[in-house]
């Protein structure tokens, strides 16, 4: 296909070429490249190069150059708007075109959107393609015909977008129902049944359940991006689909991909954009339970959530930050989806049992502190297998960044996990019970800090150096015969039992959750 009219077809929004370049050059395929493999052998290839995105212009002339002897069609990139001249000066230099992919569009996307536009070039007498003003509605009554049954084609968000409607099909009350509201009715067997089929790589036979005659389901994918699904009632009854059957379901499906995809290109799909996927499950609300698989994320493994909190909060340095974190993702997790909220950015990865997630983000910190600047902590909650686990994460990594916040002077961290801020956590959660619950909060620590904050802060030093008393000294800078007097004095005055290892425990957590005590003025004391 010449590389002007696949320019063309994909739209500005999703694709640019820098500089000047040869419409007429042709591309016959695509393929992902990282900056460490060789070149592919095949000439008239597109690269998709998301490596490319954190390089210099001059390195981009590098892959430029051994491209142009290579004889690839051209390098497909993100880049930043103040190095696209400079990339535009280099296509014009080395003769291949790159080609600037829009920064909102994931890499997922972008090689769904190619294959289909390749593929319609392949297959453009496909009589699908043709089938009137509402193409979906045809291709359901196509299936219709097959199965004798209904056909239901639905988007991510279970919307019914287009159904069949051949005199005499088999119907039962749920399909007649979703028909009329155009949505799909509520069920218990709903979320297992397609997070169970957005996952099969087959068509699945379900059969008949109370008053729901047998369908089958198969679903919609361009590569590994999930679009939605087909559901075809059968009408002959029967446990067991058959071979025709599954090939018919699953054409239709592969048919309906393309234009899915062409909505979802336009920015008229009814189905939900992957980021608005992410942001359902960070909220907790609308959550149906088949979000993660529609997002290819496997939930046997589990899905790991990666938060950056950068110490920039200017809206630019956010968008930067975000686009780092989701190109380094990608080339290591192609399913990494990213979105920002709240002045953060929150990834949902697949979960690698051997590696983790602390290998996967220790070599983005550098590259973060270079592009953004220092300071950016990264929280690692833990791994979400249900679709409703993911707020609960998102919560947690908003306390661990809290956490961190306020014990910054002794949690210097900045890949934060539950296990190094644990002390913490549960200094925090104490001093949120304490201050909700006055009964447990000790007069006499309260009326210290007030009246003698040299002696508040003598406490302080002796219990967090286990009652060591030259070492308390030290810290303090005073006699060590000063540290035994007001040790005595607290004990005697105030009537604190130091000696009682229970009330030096809560004494102690006390001191550390709430922080009341005044600096301590040295001499006030004798």
């Amino acid at each position: 296909m010449p590389i002007g009219e696949l320019i063309d077809g994909l739209g500005p929004n999703t694709a640019t070429v820098l500089g000047g370049f040869d419409p007429g050059r042709i591309v016959r395929g695509a393929e992902f490249h990282d900056a460490l493999e060789a070149l592919p052998g095949d000439p008239d290839l597109l690269l998709l190069a998301p490596s490319a995105g954190g390089a210099t212009p001059v390195e981009v002339a590098g892959l430029a150059d051994r491209a142009s002897r290579a004889r690839v069609a051209g390098i497909a990139l993100k880049c930043r708007d103040e190095d696209a001249a400079e990339l535009a000066a280099v296509a014009e230099t080395s003769g291949v075109p790159l080609v600037r992919v829009g920064e909102q569009v994931s890499w997922r996307l972008f090689d769904a959107l190619l294959a289909q536009s390749l593929g319609e070039q392949r297959h453009s007498e496909d009589a699908h393609r043709d089938s009137g003003a509402e193409p979906l509605f045809a291709l359901a009554n196509e299936l219709a015909e097959v199965f004798g049954g209904s056909v239901a084609i639905e988007d991510l968000g279970r919307r019914i977008i287009a159904y069949s409607s051949v005199p005499g099909q088999l119907i039962d009350r749920l399909r007649t129902q979703g028909i009329l509201t155009r949505r799909v009715p509520d069920s218990p067997f709903n979320d297992d049944q397609y997070r169970t089929v957005l996952r099969s790589e087959r068509p699945l036979k379900y059969p008949r359940l109370d008053d729901e005659e047998p369908r089958m389901a198969c679903a919609i994918r361009a590569g590994t991006l999930p679009l939605g699904t087909i559901w075809a009632i059968d009408a002959s009854g029967e446990d067991e689909s058959t071979p025709e059957q599954e090939n018919a379901i699953q054409n239709a499906a592969t048919v309906a991909a393309a234009h899915l995809l062409d909505n979802l290109r336009s920015g008229e799909a009814t189905q939900a954009p992957r980021a608005a996927r992410l942001r359902t499950l960070l909220d907790g609300s609308d959550v149906a339970g088949s979000e993660l698989a529609e997002l290819g994320l496997p939930e046997e493994r589990g899905s790991a959530m990666l938060v950056f909190a950068p110490a920039d909060e200017r809206p630019t340095a956010l968008a930067q930050l975000r686009s780092t974190v989701q190109r380094h993702l990608a080339l290591h997790r192609p399913e990494a989806v990213t979105v920002a909220r709240g002045g953060r950015i929150y990834s949902l990865v697949a979960h690698d049992q051997q590696g983790g997630s602390l290998a996967l983000v220790e070599p983005l910190v550098p590259v973060i502190d270079r592009l953004i600047g220092p300071g950016t902590r990264i929280a690692l909650p833990g791994v979400a297998h249900r679709s409703g686990e993911v707020a609960e994460l998102r919560r947690l990594a908003d306390r661990l960044l809290g956490t961190a916040s306020r014990h910054e002077a002794t949690s210097g961290d900045r890949i934060l996990t539950v296990s190094c801020l644990r002390p913490f956590l549960v200094l925090d959660r104490v001093g949120e019970i304490l201050g909700l619950e006055e009964e447990l909060r000790s007069p006499a620590l309260a009326r210290l800090a007030e009246e003698d904050p040299a002696f508040a802060e003598t406490l302080i030093a002796w219990c967090s150096n286990f009652g060591n008393v030259a070492r308390t000294a030290r810290e303090l800078g005073v006699h060590e015969n000063t540290v035994r007097y007001r040790v005595r004095q607290i004990e005697e005055q105030y009537g604190i039992a130091l000696a009682d290892p229970d009330e030096l425990l809560t004494t102690w957590l006390q001191l550390r959750a709430l922080p009341t005590h005044a600096p301590a003025q040295e001499g006030s004391h004798a």
